[in-house]
């Protein structure tokens, strides 16, 4: 295939975008992201040099049984969250695969087969369209049983899970596929992907290659894959601004979309982001920005009732069945999302707070919603509680074992505004991909504790 070049428009968009992250302030630490990512980095290098490649190595060179190299791949992205593997297009993709093959000889072949670092992108193209065959053909056995797709593994995981793989043999070569980077490129403007999954992998790297080069060119450092993934996960959502950012300024209330009006233009640009304005202003409502207030009660409303009907408007965006409860009801959560087919429910209340939420202030308010609505829905495999608030106080262990000990739920969920827009904002990007199961946004909710924009886009890929 041709090389991949840019115009001047597209360097110059590349060239604002990176120099945005190499000049960011100080945010974590007392470090810069740039900082920070040099740290990871270095973690990343470490983890691949002393247990990564080692240990594919044994596996690709039948020394390791497939079962062992997959549980062991897990344990260490779970215990090492440097790739964000642990998603849907990584170790539940590769779950899915050794579940859905009957002939686990065959299945262990041609993992060994796409996993192996290619010599070359034409070697790399056949290998993954190879891969695709054989996943396809799982699937399409899976859904002939009489099984749903929700349990299939999915053709689209294939470039982030292999890139994952071959960057781990020779990383200064093969990028990471990310979600995240390929959106930010789109947003850019400067590549759209196509349908043809060989293709858009390849050309993805040339894109990498061709940056990494803009980038040294115009700041005279080098710059690696990992620098130019670094820059798409600054742009496309910044995991490292701290909870105190928060849009205070008229300027920033101001660039709110309103959804009574035409859709504003910031500058001279068209708008990137798929989120509505209903649930875009989310985090700022959370944040009891004094400005929503006022807009609230010129709405006849108050800001945390709006406060409310945005979270369930988030919740029937992302396809669950739902049910505002909350004001005028009696003592029980603001509301509820099922999940029918998937077969769990969420509760759910709202706190607007111009601090950070402390869980211990309504322990036995929330013990009282979850018993009253889980004698109600008991039917349901799994129940999640989820507050949804600006942020919260680390002070939270405790209540939470309490509530699981106490009541019926599953686990107990804090999950802070900006995050809940991001799940939105995946989900209506790919709304066939980003399923509600157990292969999608239902594993979000099995791990209690805060659930925040960087661990939301690092499951997202």
């Amino acid at each position: 295939m041709a090389a991949y070049s840019l115009n001047e428009e597209q360097k110059r968009r590349a060239i604002e975008v990176a120099r945005a992250f190499l000049s960011a302030p100080k945010v974590a630490e007392g470090k810069t992201p740039v900082e920070l990512d040099i740290e990871l980095d270095a973690n990343r290098v470490r983890l691949i040099e002393t247990q990564l490649k080692a240990l594919l190595g044994k596996y690709l060179a039948g020394q390791l049984p497939l079962a062992e190299f997959k549980s062991s791949v897990d344990r260490i992205n779970k215990r090492n969250e440097f790739w964000g593997f642990n998603g849907p297009k990584g170790q539940m993709f590769f779950n899915m695969v050794v579940k859905n093959a009957n002939d686990q000889s065959e299945c262990d072949r041609e993992l060994k087969s796409a996993l192996a670092v290619p010599a070359n992108e034409q070697l790399a193209s056949s290998r993954i369209k190879t891969f695709q065959t054989f996943v396809k053909r799982l699937g399409d056995d899976w859904v002939s049983g009489g099984k749903t797709r929700y349990g299939a593994p999915k053709p689209g995981s294939i470039p982030f899970f292999l890139s994952y793989f071959w960057q781990i043999q020779n990383r200064d070569i093969w990028p990471v596929y990310y979600t995240n980077a390929v959106q930010t490129l789109m947003d850019l403007n400067i590549w759209q992907p196509t349908d043809d999954l060989a293709e858009d992998y390849l050309t993805f790297k040339q894109v990498f290659e061709v940056l990494a080069q803009l980038f040294a060119e115009t700041f005279k450092r080098p710059f690696s894959h990992y620098d130019v993934e670094h820059i798409f996960w600054f742009k496309g959502n910044n995991p490292y601004e701290t909870p105190e950012v928060k849009p205070t300024d008229e300027k920033a209330v101001s660039a709110q979309p309103s959804s009574a009006g035409p859709i504003s233009v910031e500058g001279d640009r068209l708008p990137e982001s798929y989120v509505p304005p209903i649930i875009a202003i989310l985090p700022a409502m959370a944040w009891h920005e004094e400005k929503l207030v006022e807009a609230a009660k010129r709405s006849g409303t108050s800001l945390e009732r709006a406060f409310e009907k945005n979270i369930d408007a988030a919740f029937t965006m992302l396809g669950y069945e739902t049910k505002l409860l909350g004001q005028g009801q009696g003592r029980v959560p603001d509301g509820r999302a099922l999940a029918h087919d998937e077969n769990y429910l969420i509760l759910w209340d709202g706190k607007v707070r111009a601090n950070s939420y402390s869980l211990g202030t309504d322990d036995r308010t929330i013990r009282e919603y979850i018993t009253t609505q889980s004698r109600e829905l008991n039917r349901f495999r799994n129940i999640y509680y989820v507050i949804v608030s600006s942020t919260f106080t680390d002070d939270y262990d405790d209540s939470i074992a309490a509530m699981k000990m106490e009541t019926e739920v599953s686990e107990v969920i804090l999950l802070e505004a900006k995050a809940l827009t991001a799940i939105v904002e995946a989900k209506l990007r790919a709304p066939l991909q980003l399923t509600l199961g157990p292969d999608g946004i239902q594993q979000l909710f099995t791990r209690s504790g805060v659930l925040n924009t960087e661990r939301v886009r690092k499951f997202l890929g």
